[in-house]
C-alpha cells in the first residue's frame, strides 16, 4: 500500500512539472536572475543588519533574550549567535530555543513580520 502512495506522489510531481514547463513561457517573462538575486541580498542584509542590532545592544548590557551565550563570551561568539537569532527569527518564527525578553521582543516582532512580508512582496513583482 506504501508503495502505491508513493508512486502516485511521483507520477503527480511529474504531471506538475510537465504542466510547469509547458506553461513556463507565461511566467519567464516576469522571473529573472536580478529579481531573485535581489530577493536573495534584501534577506541577507536585513539578517545582518537586525543580527547587529541585537549584537550592539547586548554589547551595550540590555538583556534581549533570555539565552547566556549573546550575554557572555567573547565578541566574536556573541556576534555569530546573534546572526543564528537573527536568521532563525527573519525566515521563521523560531525554533523555540531561545526567547527574546524586554525590548528584544519589539524587536524580533518585527523582524519577523518584515521577514513574512518580503515573500509575499517578491510574489507580487513576480506576478504582477
Amino acid at each position: 500500500m506504501n508503495e502505491f502512495f508513493l508512486v502516485l506522489v511521483i507520477v503527480i510531481l511529474i504531471h506538475s512539472f510537465h504542466i510547469f514547463l509547458k506553461n513556463f513561457h507565461d511566467v519567464r517573462g516576469s522571473f529573472s536572475k536580478e529579481l531573485f538575486s535581489a530577493f536573495f541580498a534584501m534577506y541577507f542584509i536585513l539578517m545582518l543588519g537586525f543580527a547587529l542590532v541585537y549584537f550592539l545592544l547586548a554589547e551595550m548590557g540590555v538583556v534581549l533574550l533570555d539565552d547566556a551565550p549573546l550575554q557572555a563570551g567573547d565578541s566574536f561568539e556573541k556576534f555569530f549567535h546573534a546572526i543564528y537569532f537573527s536568521g532563525v527569527t527573519l525566515m521563521t518564527v523560531g525554533y523555540g530555543d531561545i526567547t527574546p525578553v524586554g525590548i528584544g521582543r519589539v524587536i524580533a516582532l518585527m523582524e519577523a513580520f518584515i521577514g513574512y512580508l518580503l515573500p509575499a512582496a517578491f510574489l507580487y513583482k513576480l506576478f504582477r
